[in-house]
């Protein structure tokens, strides 16, 4: 079907898209039916909250890297905070709900970072309202709610939050300090996470645009009652922030201080840091698509929520799912490295060395796991949390065996020395390849004709389980050493003997003129992408011949049904440098469509699961972008910019921000 018919298959895919933008623009993403809701998390890379179709509620909040145990599996998960900036609000003595409003709709502005709901409550208001996890003050969030009544109305608003299952110990408290004239009413919740490892706090206060309200508490509410006249229009928020003992030694203290800040800030200072925060990231790393505003809306929605997930300088990872869910327990996987990574190296730097801050912070951990095993050097987890160890079920193989994320770490560092040309960060982060390098020395076995296998390991296709010589894992190992040499020898340190003789000959096998994705494979369907990465964004197959060759086969072999979907990305960014514009553009399509949900287009892993937000696949089809259609190849002296290649539905491509010297090129 791939070789002769990509426009067809095109058509399926594009005739089968659940849901449509057709309101949205460039910057603006509609929602107008809360029928099979997918909410989009609002994040800014230390606190992500989920938006929710109910009125005034939020649906949940993730704390990055905060782990507790998990009751379910008895593995470490990342914490779901207390949820602090819900709202109840009743008119005329009427609570508003889910069941008796009307004209709702929903705007995501990747633009601003926010969430804005509207909808109108009978013939007596209607209300819009903007939540944001401010990008400026990263422990921060606000509500904004405006009201226009239609009517004198009375209305009644109360701030409560919502305490999740898996925290315990919780108590509230509501107190009024003053500081001379200054009177600050704080709200707050602390408690404890599951096993007791962590305090989480959240504090809120009101913010007035003019003459504060008196705020009182009533039950587990805090809040005011106030009438309003008709046609003129009112505007409160509920402003504070979340805190916890990982981070913060007194959380407490330091979440109230939260909303004190706020109170002296105002609603609009908040929210103007918090938007200009936000335009310092898309001048700094855009992506513009003239001619297909689908493309361009799925793009920078997927540039959106990575951005969200990430800061730069807190030695935080990127989890598969980012900050919008408790997928895979917010652990961090070889995603990071391999799939989101590229896009934030090309394009946000800072943030990519976030990523390997966190592995250069856990090398310990990774020495003592390949000791553990009777390895040398550094073994790093396939799951990791904020400790280091490995943190995958005891039932699932790959914890053990899927080992390639050991080499995929030692490729990230390299990728970002090469981008960077940074020597001094170069020297200083040496021990982490050299580490990598020295655990694949130990690894491999010795074949009797002198070359080097890899045995029982599970691929990057997860299908293969104890497979020997694992096409990716055995590249992989190839291709890190091989870095490991050309930094040793840029910083004139000892190079082991070893590390070339290992890494000349470990064995790739093929067959029949293809390469194959394991020893002894015959033809069986894979999860995803394994030897086709070996092309990209590995380098070790480089003859066009075999890279078709290999395509050709292996795209016919990845699990239609449930193959996730980096495989389509890889597939996409090949088939541009093939020069193949249908096909790569029919696999740039089927990176993201099949996987959509409605009423936003949030990424779910596969086309029949239901598990978004999946940043793993964003990263993939952003890669498809920048490192297909965009030209743009990663060498060892830097970004390289090839001629790209065009969709023929697009006019152009413009990619803002490239590289250290935030350059840009612009594809016609």
């Amino acid at each position: 079907m791939i070789r002769n018919s990509a426009g067809l298959f095109l058509t399926l895919l594009l005739s089968s898209a659940v849901f449509a933008q057709t309101k949205s623009d460039e910057w603006n993403l509609v929602a107008t039916s809360r029928e099979n809701y997918f909410g989009v998390a609002i994040a800014n890379g230390q606190i992500g909250i989920v938006t929710d179709a109910t009125p005034l509620k939020t649906k949940e909040i993730i704390l990055n890297g905060v782990y507790d145990g998990s009751p379910e599996n008895g593995i470490s998960r990342i914490v779901r905070g207390i949820e602090f900036l819900n709202i109840h609000l009743n008119i005329n003595n009427k609570e508003i709900k889910s069941d008796n409003i009307g004209n709702w709709n929903q705007v995501v502005s990747m633009k601003e970072g926010t969430s804005k709901t509207s909808f109108s409550f009978e013939d007596l208001a209607t209300i819009h309202y903007t939540i944001l996890a401010n990008r400026a003050v990263p422990f921060s969030a606000m509500a904004i709610v405006e009201i226009l009544p239609l009517k004198d109305i009375e209305i009644s608003a109360n701030n409560y939050m919502v305490v999740p299952e898996e925290l315990k110990q919780a108590q509230s408290q509501f107190r009024v300090l003053k500081d001379n004239q200054y009177l600050m009413p704080v709200f707050g919740t602390t408690a404890k996470t599951l096993t007791g490892k962590y305090t989480v706090a959240a504090s809120t206060t009101f913010l007035f645009d003019g003459t504060p309200e008196i705020l009182k508490q009533v039950g587990g509410e805090v809040g005011f009652t106030k009438k309003l006249l008709r046609g003129q229009k009112y505007r409160f928020a509920v402003a504070g922030g979340i805190c916890t003992s990982k981070d913060i030694t007194d959380p407490l203290n330091e979440s109230e201080r939260q909303p004190i800040y706020a109170l002296q800030e105002g609603i609009d200072n908040l929210l103007n840091r918090h938007k200009q925060a936000w335009a310092e990231l898309w001048k700094t790393g855009d992506i513009q698509i003239e001619g297909d505003l689908d493309a361009q809306q799925r793009v920078r929605f997927a540039l959106y929520n990575l951005y969200s997930y990430i800061r730069p300088e807190t030695r935080q990872s990127i989890a598969p799912m980012g900050l919008s869910s408790q997928g895979y327990n917010g652990h961090i996987f070889w995603d990071s490295e391999l799939w989101m990574y590229p896009t934030l190296l090309a394009l946000q730097p800072d943030m990519a060395k976030s990523c390997l801050d966190y592995r250069s912070d856990r090398l310990g951990k990774a020495k003592q796991k390949a000791s553990i095993y009777g390895y040398k050097g550094a073994m790093f987890p396939w799951e990791s949390d904020d400790t280091g160890e490995e943190a995958t079920p005891t039932w699932a193989l790959t914890g053990i065996f899927e080992q390639h994320i050991t080499a995929d770490v030692a490729i990230a560092f390299w990728n970002y020395y090469a981008l960077t040309q940074d020597k001094s960060w170069l020297r200083s982060e040496f021990k982490v390849l050299k580490e990598i390098a020295d655990f694949w020395v130990s690894r491999v076995v010795k074949n009797q004709d002198g070359s080097y296998s890899i045995l029982n390991v599970v691929g990057a296709d997860e299908y293969a389980q104890h497979v020997d010589d694992n096409a990716f894992t055995n590249a992989s190992a190839i291709e890190a050493i091989r870095n490991t040499i050309k930094a040793a020898t840029i910083l004139g340190e000892p190079i082991d003997p070893n590390w070339k003789a290992v890494s000349d000959q470990i064995i790739i096998h093929s067959k029949n003129g293809i390469t194959q994705n394991y020893k002894g494979y015959e033809g069986q369907t894979i999860k995803q992408a394994d030897v086709n990465l070996l092309a990209y964004p590995l380098h070790i197959i480089t003859d066009k011949a075999q890279i078709e060759r290999d395509l050709d086969y292996y795209a016919e072999k990845i699990d239609k049904k449930d193959g996730p979907a980096m495989a389509s990305g890889v597939l996409s960014v090949l088939y541009s440098r093939m020069g193949d514009r249908e096909k790569a553009y029919a696999y740039f399509v089927k990176s993201y469509l099949p996987n959509s949900r409605p009423p936003f287009g949030v990424f779910s892993e596969s086309a029949n699961s239901s598990n978004p937000y999946f940043a793993t696949g964003a990263g993939a089809m952003l890669q498809a972008v920048i490192y297909g259609f965009g030209g743009v190849e990663q060498t060892d002296h830097g970004l390289k910019y090839n001629k790209g290649l065009l969709p023929k539905k697009w006019k152009s491509l413009k990619i803002i921000g490239l590289g250290v010297d935030n350059k840009t090129i612009t594809i016609e």
